[in-house]
């Protein structure tokens, strides 16, 4: 069989130019006599659709969607398609919803497979919205039995991945039980450093284990804080990659499903050049799905804002990046000029704005009211938060978006100042630790040096107070890094992380600092997720509360 594996970047709740998209790549698909067109989980809608499920206006939509896919079967006769879609269910107790997979051709629909297995893990809360399958069936399409499944039915595999949840049911081997020639599985399986491989070896092993050849198509793009990579592919029925898609960006491509791949077609991308174009494209979509064209960032002369800037202008274009200086009275002269060679280094318009008079303002019209307080932390978050008070000025009067530039190791432990250098529409390397961040310079360094080495080299600070440096308030961050990912990650208590050879007091002071700035977190911008567990949607702690760590 001829099939059209499209991996494309659908908008969420934009039915009608996900429709339109659908309908221009059939068209072509029909004209070069493929035999079926195959496109992501909840294509039709985007992923994730989340509450805009629960209006049964958008329900409407959906319903006339299909009716118009249908409607278009009769014109590309010969062609079938497959597709995510929501489907109402006929059920009177429960959800309303399916998460499904729909198999039409000529007018009909051949089959209607709905998803089993509802993650509940993490980022995910499709319980939430959908019931699971009551049943599991194939379809002969064209002389092949076809098993479909849908994104995580595929990944009842704890022992290939640190899988959050083992199930009783098992979709693929049931399918598998029932004769199949063809394994299908449609996806939006959101992106994290490593997943590549951890997929590759997944759909590998079942093709390999039931001697089935596999199609796994994969959502791209980025929608909020989650990021898809495609790398959709087809594996033979020995396990070996015929087809690999690319990364990050739409592909489609057309296959025979008699096709043998061989082990020199798979080539994972490094872990820094994924992360590197994961973040590209997570500040892309965000801009372009929200009506954003233009970037403001607040220039420290720092590694943090030196990144941020480099992936907002492969993102945005050096046209739409605005950087800004905001020096103080004990801002060093390297902060000023490494903010204006990188600048230079990208060609971004640049601007040096000095907050020192500002802050000599508060200051003048505060003393009074803090004459009997010695000065503390309040002075230094004074300042930070003049100057995002400056930055979203420029934001609001030429219609742009600033961007956060905190680091995840900061942001754990409420190293940011709220309403100061935590303000901004998105959150770039809000999941990027800072030893990661040190990694992510060095690749895009490794051409040319766009970030000048005086940045890299030189001791973080704050530069809110004279001589003041990062590690004078934190751990080292090779540190720091490895307890939070105990933590934060892989969810280890403070006994466990200390068993691994970790100081006890660090240990202790690193876990109740994380949980004390939870309200911090609460009120950041989006952050990118590029980790298996970032803070945002998929960690949902509570803020008043006491519990032991």
């Amino acid at each position: 069989m001829k099939i059209t594996m499209a991996q494309l970047n659908p908008v969420v709740g934009d039915i009608t130019a996900n429709l339109k998209r659908l309908a221009e790549l059939w068209s072509i698909c029909h004209a070069q006599e493929s035999d079926l067109l195959i496109l992501s989980e909840l294509y039709l809608v985007g992923y994730p659709p989340r509450d805009l499920l629960e209006r049964p206006a958008f329900i409407d939509q959906v319903k006339a969607a299909i009716q118009e896919v249908l409607k278009l079967s009769l014109e590309y006769k010969g062609t079938g398609i497959l597709f995510g879609s929501p489907v109402p269910t006929s059920n009177s107790i429960g959800h309303s919803l399916y998460n499904s997979a729909l198999l039409i051709y000529q007018g009909e629909i051949l089959l209607t497979q709905h998803k089993s297995l509802l993650p509940t893990y993490d980022v995910f809360d499709e319980a939430r919205y959908f019931e699971p399958a009551a049943g599991i069936d194939t379809i002969e399409f064209k002389g092949l039995r076809l098993g479909i499944t849908i994104c995580e039915d595929a990944w009842n595999e704890t022992d290939l991945w640190r899988g959050a949840v083992s199930y009783d049911l098992d979709p693929i081997k049931e399918l598998v039980q029932k004769g199949i020639d063809l394994l299908i599985n449609i996806s939006a399986s959101p992106y994290f450093v490593n997943k590549e491989d951890v997929r590759f070896r997944l759909m590998s092993k079942h093709a390999r284990s039931y001697g089935v050849p596999l199609i796994y198509v994969n959502q791209v793009g980025a929608n909020d804080e989650l990021i898809f990579d495609g790398r959709s592919m087809f594996v033979d029925k020995d396990g070996e990659m015929v087809v690999l898609f690319s990364a990050f960006e739409e592909d489609v491509h057309t296959i025979s499903t008699d096709q043998k791949g061989c082990r020199s077609n798979y080539y994972p991308q490094n872990d820094m050049q994924s992360l590197y174009q994961s973040l590209v494209l997570g500040i892309r979509d965000y801009f372009r799905k929200c009506g954003f064209s233009r970037a403001i960032i607040g220039l420290s002369g720092g590694i943090d804002s030196a990144v941020t800037a480099c992936l907002a202008v492969a993102a945005l274009g050096k046209e739409n990046v605005l950087g800004i200086s905001m020096p103080s009275v004990y801002s060093s002269v390297g902060s000023v000029d490494d903010s204006r060679s990188l600048a230079c280094n990208l060609n971004i318009d640049f601007k040096i704005i000095s907050i020192a008079d500002i802050f000599s303002s508060y200051i003048g019209n505060l003393k009074e009211h803090f004459s009997e307080k010695e000065s503390d932390v309040t002075e230094e978050n004074i300042q930070a938060r003049i100057r995002g008070n400056i930055l979203m000025a420029f934001a609001n009067k030429y219609g742009s978006m600033v961007l956060s530039t905190g680091n995840k190791s900061e942001i754990a432990v409420g190293y940011c100042t709220l309403y100061g250098d935590m303000c901004g529409g998105l959150s770039v390397l809000a999941d990027v630790p800072k030893t990661m961040v040190y990694e992510l310079t060095g690749y895009i360094n490794r051409d040319d040096e766009v970030i000048p080495m005086a940045t890299v080299e030189k001791a973080p600070s704050a530069e809110l107070k004279p001589g003041q440096v990062d590690q004078d308030t934190l751990p080292p961050y090779d540190v720091l890094d490895a307890i939070l990912n105990y933590y934060i990650e892989e969810n280890l208590s403070a006994a466990d992380i200390i068993a691994e050879g970790y100081d006890p007091k660090t240990v202790h002071w690193v876990l109740k600092t994380v949980n004390n700035n939870e309200y911090k977190r609460k009120q950041a911008a989006p952050g990118l997720k590029v980790s298996s567990r970032a803070f945002g949607a998929g960690r949902r702690m509570p803020i008043a509360a006491r519990y032991d760590v």
